[in-house]
């Protein structure tokens, strides 16, 4: 329990820290670069995509019996068969694709988290002070989702991706922004009642960086160095080759064995958004192609993992 422990609050340091950096050199850069050079932000990007991508990887552990080599053959063709019916609804429907793939984001990213700190709160044996789940699902849902799609730059970074979604909030981006606004100020006070300074700090962390970052950084860096290492943590409480880290007293072992099986969906992801930009069937950039796998890869993911999900949060 204690090892277990140590690994989900170095992963928090460190997803903390990393959105943290990722405000500072954002700052910086923003000042020191060419306005029209939007290649350091799509370069972080791509690293901070790729960081994230093997998370997912291994949803079929969690799923079914790792005996049933027929159920987890027929499982991985569903997965299969539903990534790429995503994969091609978003490129033939950019902007209703997109508005499907944004309201998901926004509920799998803040029942992540929630969950994450409902199983930190077991390991610590947590009595008092109960996380106000539901307030912290919305707002740690909405605001990197949202806020970063609807500020005055999200206009050009999305014409670098595809111009076809500069519009998707349809007008009402305003709204939208009033709606997180409110949901970030009870989810504020929430915690502030249960005293839960420490979640404080990351709900402006995350403020800031979907407020004070390029929108392409905001989403990468969130998708990558915080969701995903969050969720990689709560994987390996799961996992045999994890179960044997800890049994060492290994977090960092228990971690990257939760990791290392799942960089062959990284290569495969570059793989084929490689083959759909190289086809030149449709006239977008490399990093749209990737953006629209990683997208895509949610939808399967999402239902997969809601099994883990309610575990964690049922506790």
């Amino acid at each position: 329990m204690k090892t277990r422990l140590e690994l989900f609050e170095r992963v928090r340091s460190y997803s903390s820290s990393a959105v943290a950096m990722a405000i500072l050199v954002s700052l910086i850069a923003t000042r020191v670069s060419d306005k029209n050079d939007l290649s350091w932000q799509v370069g972080i990007a791509v690293f901070a995509l790729a960081v994230g991508i093997p998370h997912g990887a291994l949803d079929h552990l969690v799923t079914l019996p790792r005996n049933n080599k027929s159920a987890m053959g027929v499982f991985l063709f569903i997965y299969v068969i539903v990534a790429i019916a995503a994969v091609l609804a978003i490129l033939k429907w950019n902007v209703f694709g997109f508005q499907l793939v944004v309201l998901m984001s926004l509920i799998h990213f803040g029942i992540g988290d929630s969950a994450f700190l409902n199983e930190l709160d077991r390991l610590k044996g947590v009595t008092t002070a109960h996380l106000p789940t539901t307030f912290v699902f919305l707002a740690f849902g909405s605001i990197p989702v949202v806020i970063p799609l609807i500020n005055s730059s999200s206009t050009r970074a999305l014409s670098e991706v595809n111009s076809n979604l500069i519009n998707w909030h349809q007008g009402f981006d305003h709204l939208l922004g009033l709606i997180v606004l409110a949901i970030s100020v009870i989810a504020l006070l929430a915690l502030i009642i249960t005293k839960r300074l420490r979640d404080i700090v990351d709900l402006f962390l995350l403020a800031a960086l979907a407020i004070l970052t390029p929108p392409l950084i905001a989403f990468a860096v969130y998708f990558g160095c915080w969701h995903a290492m969050r969720h990689t943590a709560r994987l390996s409480l799961v996992l045999p080759q994890s179960q044997r880290g800890y049994e060492q007293s290994q977090p960092v072992k228990a971690f990257f064995s939760a990791v290392i099986p799942g960089t062959p969906a990284l290569i495969g992801s570059f793989v084929v958004a490689a083959g759909l930009w190289l086809s030149g069937s449709i006239e977008k950039s490399f990093f749209w192609f990737l953006l629209t796998i990683v997208w895509a890869l949610t939808v399967p993911h999402m239902i997969v993992t809601a099994k883990l999900d309610r575990s964690a949060l049922g506790k």
